[in-house]
C-alpha cells in the first residue's frame, strides 16, 4: 500500500495563496474553498459602488461581515474569537461603520465564523489590509465560470509556517555607511509575501562567540524621516555605530512595518493616536492585535549566516523568547535606547506598561 504523504505537505499550496494576497491587495475579491463549501471574500476597505452591486446580486441577502475579536470588543461585544454579522443588504455605510468607526456599536447579533471566514481574516492579515471582510457563501453552481482566484482554506492556514522555510539569499555586497564603513548588506527573499529581508553585517563579528544582534522592524516614518513619535530611527543608527565601534555585529532589517500591520494601517493608527488613543488602543480600533509579527524567519536568516549564538540588542522580551523558541542561543541581551521627546514619551511608556518593554534601565 502506498503511504500517504503528511497532510501539511499535501495542503501547502503557496502559489495560490500568494496570488490571492495580490488579488486582495488589488481590491479584487477571491474565492476560498473548504471541502465542498466555498465563499467569495472581499476586503471591506476595497468595496466600492460597482463591487457592492455585484456582491448584492450574488449574495441574494445571505452575505455577512467578518470581524476579529479585537474589533468586536470595540463594538461592545466581548469575545475571544472572531464573529460574523449578517448583511441582508450590502450597505457600504453600515459596513464602513462596523469596520472602522471609532464610536460604532454592534447593531445585530454576532454569529459564529466558519473555516472559510477565519482563513479570510488570515489572508487579509497577510495582505496587510484591515481585518474586515464581506463574505458571500457560494455553491458549486455559482462557482461555474468564475475567473476569480481560488485558494483552499487549508493552504492559507499553513502558509506562514511553510513560507518561512523558503527564505534564501539572493544578493549581497559591501555598502559602507557613515560611522560604519566596513558593512555588508545581505538580501534574503521568501517568507510571507516573498518580501525582501536584509541582514546588515557590521564590521567583522567573531562568529565563534555570541554575535551582537538586533532585530529591527522597518519603520519608514522613524528610520527614514526622523519621526518624533517613536524611537526607532535612533535605535537603528545607534546600533550600527555601537557595533562598528565594538568589533561588529548583525542587524536584521525586517519588513514588518507597524508591528506587522503595514504602512497603511500604521498611518490609520497614527490618525487615531492624534485623537488621544495610545498605540495599542489605536490598533484595537482597527481590529488589529497588539503585535502581528513573527520572528521564525529571522532565526533562519541568522542560521544561514552561520550564527547560532547571539547577544540580543533589544528592549522587547518577546523577541528574546521568540529567538530562543526558534533555536537560537540568546546568551545575553542589552537595552538599546533612543531619545525621549515630547512626542514619543507616552509611546515609550505605553510599550513599557502594556507590552512589558524594558525601557526603564536608562
Amino acid at each position: 500500500m502506498t503511504r500517504r504523504p503528511p497532510r501539511l505537505l499535501e495542503d501547502f499550496d503557496p502559489i495560490s495563496v500568494e496570488r490571492a494576497i495580490a488579488e486582495l491587495r488589488a481590491g479584487r475579491p477571491v474565492i476560498i474553498t473548504d471541502g465542498d463549501r466555498a465563499g467569495l471574500i472581499a476586503s471591506a476597505e476595497a468595496i466600492g459602488d460597482e463591487l457592492a452591486l455585484a456582491l448584492a446580486d450574488l449574495a441574494n441577502g445571505h452575505a455577512h461581515l467578518v470581524l476579529p475579536a479585537t474589533r468586536l470588543d470595540r463594538l461592545g461585544v466581548s469575545r475571544q474569537t472572531p464573529g460574523s454579522i449578517a448583511l441582508p443588504r450590502i450597505d457600504l455605510e453600515r459596513i464602513a461603520t462596523l469596520s472602522l468607526k471609532v464610536d460604532a456599536k454592534a447593531d445585530a447579533p454576532i454569529g459564529a465564523t466558519s473555516v472559510i471566514d477565519r482563513a479570510g481574516l488570515e489572508l487579509a492579515a497577510l495582505a496587510l489590509l484591515i481585518p474586515a471582510l464581506v463574505v458571500v457563501p457560494l455553491t458549486t453552481q455559482t462557482l461555474a465560470g468564475e475567473a476569480l482566484q481560488s485558494v483552499r482554506a487549508e493552504a492559507v492556514e499553513h502558509y506562514r509556517r511553510g513560507s518561512a522555510a523558503k527564505l534564501a539569499i539572493v544578493s549581497r555586497a559591501p555598502v559602507p555607511l557613515e560611522g560604519a564603513e566596513k558593512t555588508e548588506f545581505v538580501v534574503f527573499r521568501g517568507g510571507e509575501g516573498l518580501r525582501d529581508q536584509v541582514a546588515i553585517i557590521v564590521g567583522t563579528p567573531d562568529m565563534s562567540a555570541p554575535v551582537p544582534t538586533r532585530l529591527h522592524s522597518a519603520c519608514l516614518t522613524g528610520d527614514l524621516f526622523g519621526s518624533l513619535k517613536c524611537d526607532c530611527g535612533d535605535q537603528l543608527r545607534d546600533t550600527v555605530k555601537e557595533m562598528a565601534a565594538n568589533g561588529g555585529g548583525v542587524l536584521l532589517y525586517l519588513d514588518q512595518e507597524g508591528r506587522g500591520n503595514g504602512i497603511a494601517n500604521k498611518i490609520r493608527a497614527y490618525a487615531l493616536q492624534s485623537k488621544g488613543f495610545d498605540t495599542y488602543e489605536a490598533d484595537a480600533v482597527l481590529g488589529l492585535g497588539m503585535d502581528q509579527r513573527g520572528f521564525d524567519f529571522a532565526a533562519d536568516m541568522l542560521r544561514q549566516l552561520g550564527i547560532s549564538r547571539i547577544t540580543l540588542l533589544t528592549n522587547n522580551p518577546a523577541k528574546i523568547d521568540a529567538m530562543r523558541r526558534a533555536g537560537i542561543d540568546v546568551t545575553a541581551h542589552r537595552r538599546i535606547f533612543g531619545r525621549e521627546t515630547a512626542d514619543n514619551v507616552h509611546y515609550i511608556a505605553t510599550k513599557r506598561d502594556r507590552a512589558g518593554h524594558l525601557v526603564e534601565e536608562r
